[in-house]
């Protein structure tokens, strides 16, 4: 703004000058003098405004030297000031295998050596800000490109140090990559510390074991399964095998009830009320089958 208000004078003095070669121009040109005056005016009111957006810190520069930072909203400042806005939201810097999902184009996927000797890959994002108290000291002593400087490298050396302290398996697990992660955050604070830049949080997203070891995982998988399959089988053929006892017994417990309840007496009753029965159906023939060697009914035949 400064520098607008400067070629501005500068272009209204030329004009003055050529202005009052003549007398007619000579009153145009105050009438324009009097009008550049009052924007000349206003612009150099409006120079010393800087207004700082929400979530940026404003640094301002004067002469080369960094003075206090300012905060959001509006600021009154020299007009020869520079301020350089730098942002303190909440960024998220990303590493993936996935092409133009993260900061860089292409495989940025983190390569680490897990203890057992294996090469895991690790996708991970990583939720960081800078902090508002320190964003002068961080412009002044790093740069406005602290993400190259320091967010990027401290990542990355914090996902191979804290994988070389768990096997492959480990971090495939749930549980070893809640371990994994918390292990990550505390390197990250240790990197990031008397840097300006605090970390949120880290997000790990994906962890690619070696084929192998997939494979091996895969192999051990079915087979659970297959083993859990033939337990369930077993397990319903026991079932079943119990009903068909249970059913057995059951015809077992009848039987014994009816043997016990066929007297001589109760057979004899019932092989005459049989004979009565057939003899009332309307045959006039019929065969008796004695019931045994001591039992001959004699029944009137010939009606």
């Amino acid at each position: 703004m400064f520098g607008i208000v400067l070629v501005a004078i500068v272009g209204l003095a030329v004009a003055y000058y050529a202005l009052r070669q003549t007398a007619q121009g000579r009153a145009i040109a105050r009438r324009a003098a009097t009008g550049a005056i009052i924007l000349i005016v206003i612009l150099l009111a409006i120079s010393f405004f800087r207004i700082v957006p929400p979530g940026h810190a404003g640094v301002p520069v004067l002469l080369g030297r960094v003075q206090n930072q300012m905060s959001s909203g509006l600021n009154i400042v020299l007009p020869i000031v520079n301020v350089t806005l730098m942002d303190v939201r909440t960024n998220a810097y990303t590493m993936s295998g996935m092409k133009d999902e993260g900061q860089l184009k292409g495989d940025d996927a983190i390569d680490a050596l897990a203890s057992n000797g294996l090469t895991v890959e690790l996708d991970v994002t990583v939720w960081y800000r800078l902090d508002v108290t320190r964003a002068s000291w961080v412009f002044q002593n790093i740069g406005p490109d602290y993400i190259d400087k320091i967010v990027r490298p401290s990542i990355r050396t914090a996902l191979r140090d804290a994988a070389s302290r768990f096997t492959a398996n480990e971090l495939y697990s749930s549980t070893g990559r809640t371990v994994y992660t918390s292990t990550v955050d505390s390197l990250l604070d240790i990197a990031f510390s008397g840097k300006g830049v605090i970390r949120e949080r880290v997000l790990l997203r994906r962890v690619k074991l070696p084929d192998v070891v997939m494979q091996a995982i895969e192999l051990k998988l079915a087979e659970d399964q297959n083993a859990q399959k033939m337990e369930f089988t077993l397990v319903k053929e026991g079932r079943e095998a119990e009903r068909k006892r249970v059913e057995a017994q059951g015809i077992a417990d009848r039987n014994r009830t009816i043997a016990g309840s066929l007297t001589n007496s109760y057979l004899s009753w019932y092989y005459i009320e049989m004979l009565k029965s057939v003899a009332a159906t309307g045959n006039n023939t019929f065969v008796i089958t004695p019931f045994d060697q001591k039992l001959t009914p004699l029944l009137n035949v010939g009606k």
